[in-house]
């Protein structure tokens, strides 16, 4: 395993390169399997875990508590403590059972504190080592929410601060107005991307998903070149598997001729990596400018296994040239 730095100063903590993502554990993926996955994660080094207060509210029979109470009775079994980090998310949780986004409990002041609560509860965790807003809430003032995390992080409840699914303008607004008042920034940005580009003028079919675009890319790299660290840890980067098995299609914003270029490119250097295509496709993600942490979601233990192989695939410079330039 290789590691990285997120966040700065004295709240700053290394992490994998690959952090594990948990959303269908404890719902779609049974305790026994979710255990195992994590105690593989955890065994070859693995030490940045992401979840969210609502995972997963949209599958029938569940309503959003599995994923995070489910690493909180890992937690206490293994007797896992800051070794490794649990990232958590708050603002997209339903307020009443059966709702929807429509009904999100937002980024208020209340709904910030009560949400970060309840996290604390299903995880047992005292301290929060890292949250994100969810989602954009344009309905509260930026300034309440910011504030509010400020308190949090002073009063010891949370240690990093960042934010999902937010457009490149509002990460520059927040970060103003974070350093206007000595607030902490937000030090890390999570978004959706991976090697294939969907067209940007057709949704994505998965609502909340935000996919980064070349501004966040840009920003990013720039914030890190001006001296404020930003880490960009990147969601559904497999897509769903589609790389690898013929069973998984492309939704339709993926249905370019750029497209078919990638993935020609894709499986001939995979070739030549003696990799699969998602392996290339995670060394392609972690070597980039910005580098990106890549967020996994497994099912199983082949699968985690798979993905973390993919730190020791390295691309030269010629294979990675092709890559970018493919398409």
């Amino acid at each position: 395993m290789r590691y990285t730095t997120i966040g700065s100063g004295e709240r700053a903590r290394q992490v994998s390169v690959i952090c594990l993502g948990a959303m269908k554990f404890g719902s779609q993926v049974g305790d026994a399997e979710s255990f195992a996955i994590l105690d593989r994660f955890v065994e070859r080094g693995g030490t940045f875990i992401d979840t969210a207060n609502n995972y997963q509210f949209w599958v029938e029979g569940f309503t959003g508590d599995e994923s995070e109470t489910l690493l909180g009775r890992w937690r206490a079994a293994r007797g896992i403590t800051d070794e490794v980090l649990i990232a958590t998310k708050f603002g997209a949780r339903p307020r009443t059972p059966g709702g929807g986004l429509a009904d999100a409990e937002g980024l208020s002041a209340k709904a910030v504190r009560a949400a970060v609560a309840g996290s604390q509860q299903r995880l047992g965790m005292d301290r929060l080592d890292l949250v994100y807003p969810h989602r954009e809430d344009r309905s509260v003032p930026l300034e309440e929410t910011l504030g509010v995390l400020a308190e949090l992080v002073e009063e010891g409840q949370v240690g990093l601060v960042g934010a999902s699914n937010h457009r490149a303008w509002r990460l520059e607004r927040a970060r103003r107005l974070s350093d206007d008042r000595g607030w902490p920034r937000y030090e890390v940005a999570q978004l959706r991307y991976s090697y294939l580009q969907p067209r940007f003028d057709i949704p994505l079919p998965e609502a909340g998903h935000m996919h980064a675009t070349v501004d966040h890319l840009d920003y990013v790299a720039q914030e890190n070149r001006d001296g404020r660290p930003l880490a960009l840890v990147t969601y559904t980067p497999l897509l769903y598997g589609a790389y690898v098995r013929a069973d998984r299609t492309l939704s339709y914003p993926y249905e370019h001729p750029g497209t078919a270029a990638r993935l020609k490119v894709l499986r001939e250097v995979a070739a030549e990596c003696d990799a699969t295509p998602n392996q290339v496709v995670l060394a392609w993600l972690m070597g980039g400018d910005p580098a990106i942490i890549p967020l996994v979601g497994v099912s199983s233990v082949a699968q985690l296994d798979e993905a973390l192989d993919a730190v020791d695939v390295e691309l030269t410079a010629e294979q990675r040239s092709r890559l970018d330039h493919a398409g």
